[in-house]
């Protein structure tokens, strides 16, 4: 075989392999995706999932199942993802307690949050809601502050386990202050909820849909909400920061994250179809009325944003001497 006829098979073999290796992406999805969600069933991450992924099946003709993976704050769903095939039909909903918090929080992890995953897109932030007894006498966040000065230790907070986004905002919250209210963790947000409407706790920090409906009720009192800026649905609800701790802010996220490897042309073809579906107005309403503002990020957006969340959440963490074995 001469020269040229080497050069001509040379570049005609290049050309097939590129195409070998663009076509899994190219044809994505051929089959059903799957969304492990490192929750139980019922929970504001679980619903999210189910949402988008049947947002995804109308517009890409595959259906986009959940698979949910409870346990251990979402490192065993977290695990199964970090070492499943990287070829975009395993895809992890991916939360701030396993992207930002568990890697500092947890003596051991069976996966490194850094390492193991690409980033797809952020989907939305959840801020969370303090919520008071009625029995306390504030109805500001001011009041409760001067209250909590007057009674060192004395005001107890739920939250829906140690080292998730209830007791983790609470502890920032108490470092922001300089308050020591005591923390009364529980088995999931219902039971705290429960106890705080009988009054066993007097103040929480939770979830928009899951609080508001006993605001509304007149069972607990909305203090304030701690996002940066006041939530779309709840317009006259102050702000954490503009309630006297300027900065403060604290909103969980939920977002799509696929292993380390996954073709970034699949990626991008899954951020693309998440943002496509964002911007439907029903979707976006829905997603508020659940308590999350939509978000819809690239990649680096949310790789970034992943990143400033681990440096936040790593010294709250250090600063209380936080660890789970």
């Amino acid at each position: 075989m001469n020269l040229a006829s080497r050069i001509v098979w040379a570049a005609i073999a290049v050309l097939m392999s590129a195409g070998v290796a663009a076509q899994p992406a190219a044809a994505w999805p051929a089959k059903p995706v799957r969304i492990v969600v490192p929750f139980s069933p019922g929970g504001s991450t679980d619903v999210t999932a189910r949402v988008i992924g049947q947002r995804l099946t109308e517009q890409l003709g595959q259906s986009f199942a959940i698979d949910n993976r409870a346990g251990a704050g979402g490192n065993i769903g977290a695990e199964l993802v970090a070492k499943a095939n990287p070829d975009g039909y395993t895809l992890l909903l991916a939360t701030t307690g396993v992207m930002s918090i568990n890697q500092y929080l947890y003596k051991v992890l069976a996966y490194d949050p850094e390492r193991d995953f690409a980033p797809i897109t952020q989907l939305g932030g959840l801020p969370l809601v303090l919520v008071a007894n009625p029995a306390l006498p504030a109805r500001t966040l001011k009041e409760l502050v001067a209250i909590a000065r007057k009674r060192p230790g004395d005001l107890t907070f739920a939250s829906s386990g140690i080292g998730g986004g209830t007791h983790m905002t609470a502890e920032l919250f108490n470092a922001a202050s300089g308050l020591k209210m005591v923390h009364v963790p529980y088995k999931g947000s219902p039971q705290a909820i429960q106890d705080l409407v009988a009054g066993n706790v007097i103040l929480m920090f939770d979830q928009v849909v899951s609080s508001m409906p006993q605001v509304n009720a007149g069972k607990l009192r909305a203090l304030a909400i701690t996002s940066a800026q006041r939530f779309p649905t709840l317009p006259d609800l102050p702000t954490i920061a503009e309630s006297g701790f300027s900065g403060f802010e604290s909103v969980s996220f939920n977002g799509l994250a696929a292993p380390a490897a996954t073709p970034r042309e699949i990626v991008n073809r899954v951020q693309g179809e998440v943002a496509k579906a964002l911007k439907t107005p029903e979707l976006r309403e829905r997603m508020l009325r659940d308590g999350m503002e939509p978000v819809g990020s690239t990649p680096e957006a949310f790789a970034t944003f992943i990143r400033s969340e681990r440096v936040k959440w790593s010294r709250v963490v250090k600063d209380l001497g936080l660890r789970v074995d």
